[in-house]
């Protein structure tokens, strides 16, 4: 992951009967390759054993420290409970010793430096390299990875999707659509960046204004409990809430329809108006043109959130 474009295709050039993996999406750690300490030093689970706990991603408040005589890093004022407030940033000639202390971790001080490199707790944007299948497709790249480790099934499932058509059709000489990367936009995500396969200046790396992910175009509601071809009725087991009037969109391994909810039941056959949340199962009326028969019992039910760009309802 830390290699560039021209560089994944000169190992090609050079070890012809090689075959590479690259990794093309998700998560990037921010240390080399994922030789990171903070997690195991903070929470004794090891990033390296695939338990990383994300460390470099929480909000820290820095406290203004001095070294003593014996070379100690203690505060210079006592320190409280965590107060957002106190972290805004102050002007200074130089930049002075700082304790850092994590939200959820009041009184637990960590010092840090800062040298010609930066600092080192940071948080990187998540990569995102599907505009790159073609010309690893070219390549001869033999694998791509997805880093889904901690995701739901409906994100492993929506972005293995994109990333298949993008390789088929890569495969069968079909131009790039811009349309995949708007697909992954409906992720959660905490903005993406190629990572290292071009060169870009580091603001397009990082994300300095929150760690966690976040999705404002569409949230995933819903798994497919049972579908009644013969009677036109799929029933759900409800993740979120979703009412009539929606926009949904069925995503199936032989590709997606959208269409407008229009009709929903309970399971005594009772007209709702929404389907409440989490425990619930609901029914509705399988949309115009079925769903066919390639896997559409494995379908994940998705709705588009208010103010997201519109999709055409079939």
């Amino acid at each position: 992951r830390e290699l560039s474009l021209e560089e994944i295709e000169e190992i090609r050039d050079q070890c012809p009967q090689m075959e590479l993996e690259v990794f093309v999406h998700g998560a990037l750690c921010i240390a080399y390759s994922g030789r990171c300490l903070l997690s195991g030093y903070m929470n004794h689970r090891d990033p390296n054993q695939g338990a990383c706990t994300n460390a470099c991603r929480w909000k820290y408040q820095a406290h203004e420290a001095t070294q003593t005589e014996t070379g100690d890093i203690i505060p210079v004022q006592p320190i409280g409970a965590w107060n957002p407030a106190d972290a805004a940033p102050q002007e200074a000639e130089e930049s002075p010793l700082v304790l850092l202390q994590e939200a959820s971790r009041p009184g637990e001080l960590m010092p840090a430096y800062e040298d010609e490199h930066g600092t080192y707790i940071m948080n990187s944007k998540d990569l995102r390299a599907v505009q790159h299948v073609p010309r690893m497709v070219e390549m001869g790249i033999k694998s791509l990875k997805i880093e889904g480790r901690t995701k739901s099934h409906y994100y492993v499932a929506r972005t293995a999707q994109t990333y298949r058509r993008a390789i088929d059709e890569a495969v069968n000489g079909v131009p790039f659509d811009m349309g995949l990367m708007r697909e992954l936009d409906h992720l959660a995500n905490r903005g993406y960046t190629e990572g290292f396969y071009r060169r870009h200046v580091p603001e397009a790396y990082q994300n300095y204004d929150q760690g966690n992910s976040g999705n404002t175009q569409q949230q995933f509601v819903g798994d497919i409990a049972e579908l009644d071809a013969d009677r036109g009725w799929i029933t759900i087991e409800v993740k979120n809430r979703f009412e009539t009037g929606d926009q949904l969109e069925l995503i199936t391994p032989a590709g997606n329809r959208t269409f407008t909810l229009k009709h929903l039941e309970n399971l005594r056959g009772e007209t709702i108006a929404a389907a409440p949340g989490s425990g619930h199962r609901v029914r509705f009326p399988l949309p115009e043109g079925g769903l066919g028969n390639d896997g559409s019992e494995f379908a994940l039910l998705m709705r588009h959130l208010p103010g997201a760009p519109s999709v055409a309802a079939k």
